[in-house]
């Protein structure tokens, strides 16, 4: 049976000299099963994946500020599948224990301050893992693609993120950065779908169509923010993702991962359990 395995999924580090250019959208690094084989590989950390991230809700309850946390940065070209991929990974979780939001174009009140504003509201909790579907990247990302700042301002962008990165976890976040990449003929397919399916109506958007004549301009500017920013406490990884189940499956291994590195026990007790089942008992 052929298998996916945590090392195969750690091999998607894209690193300080990445080239997207080597990154085939529709390839499955480490896997070469058939579909069935796949559906299975995909659901084999869900047990493991629950009980660490128990752990480490129970470890934000009893310990305060000095537990970790998670933060998941999920970035992609429309119709990615950043969203889904969230969904499946956070669906073996415990909900009081997650947390996601996303990052639109920025209101009125948001662009009266700096372009982390908005973000920080939204840190992780000790405890909590935290995942953002479209994060500060943005402020790079399109901003450069259709030259709205000059490269001064990007430059000074991409220094403050990777301070307010460092200063996450600095604070004790483990921070993971997945881009999940698509092809254009993917990306395709994707909208005409939504243009097709009444439960997809409300997904598309025209201007996604319009922003495809930049798809060169946003692969330089993804390299050029991934080269700059991945660092050993906030690690990047490009997933191959035309396959969308092997997209999720190396996201659930990255997690995994991470979550095993915490090496997290469960809190002990503050009471003397003995006692408090006779009182239970007697009660």
């Amino acid at each position: 049976m052929a298998e996916f395995t945590i090392a195969d999924a750690l091999k998607l580090r894209a690193g300080k000299n990445f080239h997207i250019s080597d990154v085939d959208p529709t390839s499955t690094p480490g896997f070469d099963g058939d579909k069935d084989e796949l559906k299975k590989e995909f659901s084999k950390f869900d047990d493991e994946l629950y009980d660490l991230q128990e752990r480490l809700f129970a470890n934000g309850r009893a310990h305060g500020d000095s537990a970790p946390s998670v933060l998941l940065i999920l970035q992609g070209m429309d119709t990615s599948g950043k969203g889904g991929a969230i969904r499946h990974v956070f669906s073996t979780f415990d909900p009081q224990g997650t947390y996601t939001t996303g990052f639109g174009k920025p209101t009125e009140e948001e662009l009266e301050h700096d372009f982390l504003w908005r973000i920080r509201k939204h840190d992780p909790q000790p405890g909590q893992i935290v995942a953002f579907d479209r994060s500060h990247y943005e402020d790079v990302l399109i901003q450069r693609v259709h030259e709205w700042v000059d490269e001064d301002e990007i430059d000074r962008r991409i220094e403050a993120i990777r301070e307010y990165e460092a200063e996450l976890a600095a604070k004790g976040v483990r921070i993971i950065k997945v881009m999940l990449h698509i092809s254009q003929d993917f990306q395709k397919e994707n909208l005409i779908e939504r243009t097709e399916r009444e439960d997809k109506f409300w997904k598309y958007d025209p201007s996604d169509v319009e922003e495809r004549q930049y798809w060169d301009d946003y692969m330089r500017a993804y390299e050029d923010a991934i080269r700059r920013t991945d660092a050993f406490h906030a690690p990047w990884y490009v997933i191959p993702s035309d396959n969308k189940r092997y997209a999720r499956t190396a996201l659930k291994a990255l997690m995994v991962d991470l979550l095993r590195h915490l090496d997290l026990a469960w809190p002990p007790a503050d009471f003397d359990p003995e006692t408090e089942r006779e009182r239970i008992k007697n009660s």
